[in-house]
């Protein structure tokens, strides 16, 4: 590790395969909790190129435990968190809604790490069960149209680290990765992420893949649809810049999507939104997410997935996919 942090350091870079066999190694306990901090260090004062960032996502991959849920077509909704705005749970709403619209989900998360609560905090809060049984893992698709796949449960190799990412509490290229390794390996995918150059480095990745895919960077920072002004997206097909009136939405105050100070608000906050009862400005951001999750996964328009969004939210579809994944984990 000496000589890799010593190349880092005068600005070298490493393959695609040494950041593969440097992840490997930390996850075999080959380093200590200084290196390993060290490392991460690195890769906060500079910019993670794309060999590298493919390497680590080569690396979880091959150490994670996989789930087969090839026969079903599902999609996750996943941010990769680190924009340090602390809105509400954006993304795992729009999962339930997405959901409760038809699309079966796999929704990959985590516990908050840069922030107060991550998707894990909210579910474990509400009562949901995590599980990386596929029996489970299946039943909860077919009765709820959603299955959690709780990070840790599937990536073992990472335990070495994560108590080094809580300390540091701060995103790390570790943020940057969690969208790219669910282990259920969705045929579709809707990503938020938290710059423009990291958004182009994922273009260029899924580029290379078979998955329908949107990736969004909103260009005031937050990793998802905000309606606080315009957002980047990058699909399959395209590459535009699109205003909140292009999703049929005014543009909001970033107060309006603030989340709560604990764990606890935020699940009391997720649950005031996804019974109906959430602001305007709430549903519209949320209902614009899933909006675009449908119509990635079912190859439709976004005012198509919009209006089935606002239909699965209003009409308590969403809900009962919430109730539905509490009455399987009781």
């Amino acid at each position: 590790m000496k000589q890799v942090l010593n190349r880092l350091i005068n600005h070298e870079q490493l393959t695609k395969e040494e950041a593969r066999n440097i992840l490997v190694s930390i996850s075999e306990g080959k380093f200590n909790q200084s290196q390993i901090a060290s490392f991460l260090t690195v890769f906060m004062m500079r910019n993670v190129t794309l060999e590298e960032l493919e390497g680590f996502r080569d690396a979880l991959l091959d150490l994670c435990l996989k789930v087969d849920l090839s026969g079903y077509n599902t999609i996750d909704l996943c941010g990769t968190g680190g924009d340090s705005k602390n809105t509400f749970n954006i993304s795992t709403l729009s999962s339930f809604v997405t959901a409760g619209a038809g699309v079966l989900v796999t929704k990959h998360g985590n516990y908050g790490v840069s922030s107060i609560s991550g998707s894990s905090n909210v579910m474990e809060q509400l009562g949901i069960q995590f599980s990386n049984e596929t029996d489970f893992l299946k039943r909860s698709l077919d009765e709820a149209g959603i299955c959690i796949l709780h990070a840790p449960l599937f990536h073992p190799a990472m335990k070495s680290v994560a108590p080094i990412r809580r300390d540091l509490a701060v995103k790390t290229f570790f943020n940057m990765l969690g969208p790219m390794v669910n282990p259920a390996f969705p045929k579709n995918q809707l990503v938020g992420v938290f710059n423009l150059q990291l958004a182009r480095l994922y273009g260029y990745m899924y580029q290379k893949s078979s998955k329908n895919y949107a990736i969004l960077h909103a260009m005031d920072g937050y990793d998802e649809i905000s309606l606080t002004g315009p957002v980047k997206v990058i699909s399959n097909t395209s590459e535009s810049t699109m205003k909140p009136e292009d999703f049929g939405f005014s543009s909001i105050e970033q107060s309006a999507i603030y989340g709560g100070d604990t764990v606890e608000s935020s699940a009391e906050l997720f649950k005031t939104i996804i019974s109906g009862h959430g602001t305007e400005e709430q549903n519209n951001v949320v209902c614009a997410n899933a909006g675009m999750a449908i119509s990635v996964a079912k190859q439709c328009g976004i005012e198509t997935g919009i209006e089935q969004a606002k239909e699965s939210l209003q009409s308590g579809k969403a809900l009962q996919v919430l109730q539905k994944l509490q009455k399987l984990s009781a």
